[in-house]
């Protein structure tokens, strides 16, 4: 039996995903900022490197670590450490290299305060915005996950909270411009094309079921958003390797923050399988439900057409880079189609397709 509507609970769920959005934005602008900042002090380094004709040596955000290709500052003093022959050989200006943070993507002794403001307001905003997401589900007595409205909400909730999660174990302040303008996304597109007031659930949704199924689908693409945003800087960071090496001009320097195609196409291959086994769950799962609820596995039902589209996607691309050689840019372009596939699911599928998982609330 449903708990009753509180909406009073729903009216402070909407205050809270406001301030979120609001907290979300000046957190972008702060990892603009860091971006912007950064960029311009390797530039400045690169130029006093030239005119004294000495190798660059540039302070990078991603971490430097044994063998590494770029500066390590020496403590609190800012000194940087002689660099090793390798290392000024990467590093020689004018010799087209590509100078980009380490691979190991370990913190660096450099402290960059607009990235630590950044983070520290996306923490808040994540704090505001689960208050809102916890309201909302104390307002329809239930989990807050009924239709497109809560489905966004949620899911932008949950994309912050993995990208901060992640920063404990590495240094992906260079994906906070793009994460956190997913989730500002998310956010409007949630309060401007799909709000929809507290309310209870349809009958066919009155289920654990919801729990389970909807959960595991949340947070795997969450995880897929994570490697959608770092296969966008995959090919970005491919093509300036590229044209770098061919002798061309660095015109995107706020990218020498951001680690080579290689180590971030491994660190999203790695993120995708997680993500994969979890999205495997979410079919299996749906299947089950499906049986309880209309007595079948498999209807071919729109919903279940998609979300068995995206299991092949990405089934292909994890087979394709594993057994294949499928990497590089192919590799990059095949995890975006995928996420382009999540996308086309969670909106069109939801909001123009007649099926029996017309649950959008709209």
């Amino acid at each position: 039996m449903p708990f009753g509507i509180n909406e009073t609970m729903g009216q402070y769920s909407e205050l809270f995903m406001l301030l979120a959005a609001g907290t979300y934005t000046v957190a972008f602008i702060a990892f603009a900022w860091d971006l912007a900042k950064s960029s311009k002090a390797l530039r400045a380094v690169d130029l006093k490197a030239a005119h004294a004709g000495a190798p660059a040596k540039v302070p990078v955000a991603a971490g430097v670590g044994a063998g590494s290709a770029e500066a390590r500052l020496d403590g609190p003093a800012g000194r940087a450490e002689r660099p090793s022959s390798s290392t000024a050989k990467a590093n020689a200006a004018g010799s087209g290299s590509v100078a980009t943070a380490d691979g190991d993507m370990k913190y660096a002794a450099e402290r960059r305060v607009p990235a630590r403001v950044a983070v520290a307001l996306t923490t808040l905003a994540v704090l505001i915005h689960g208050a809102g997401v916890v309201t909302r589900a104390l307002g329809a007595g239930r989990v807050p996950w009924g239709n497109m409205y809560e489905f966004l909400t949620t899911g932008a909730f949950l994309v912050a909270a993995v990208f901060l999660l992640s920063l404990i174990r590495r240094d992906l302040r260079f994906l906070g411009t793009f994460i956190v303008g997913l989730v500002i996304i998310m956010m409007v597109a949630a309060s401007v094309a799909f709000w929809t007031p507290v309310g209870h659930l349809v009958p066919a949704l009155q289920s654990y079921w919801l729990v389970i199924h909807v959960s595991i689908a949340v947070l795997s693409s969450a995880l897929f958003t994570l490697t959608f945003a770092m296969s966008a800087l995959q090919l970005v960071q491919s093509h300036r390797q590229k044209a770098v090496a061919a002798g061309g001009a660095d015109k995107l320097g706020f990218m020498r923050l951001v680690p080579s195609a290689l180590s971030l196409e491994n660190l999203s291959y790695r993120i995708n399988a997680i993500a994969f086994i979890g999205w495997t769950f979410t079919l299996m799962f749906g299947a089950i439900w499906a049986e309880k609820a209309w007595g079948r596995f498999w209807g071919w039902d729109t919903k279940e057409v998609w979300t068995f589209v995206i299991w092949v996607v990405y089934a292909g691309y994890l087979h394709a880079r594993a057994t294949r050689g499928w990497t590089g840019t192919r590799a990059a372009w095949l995890s975006i189609v995928g996420y382009c596939c999540v996308i086309f699911n969670f909106t069109i599928v939801n909001t123009l397709f007649n099926g029996l998982h017309s649950y959008s609330g709209l």
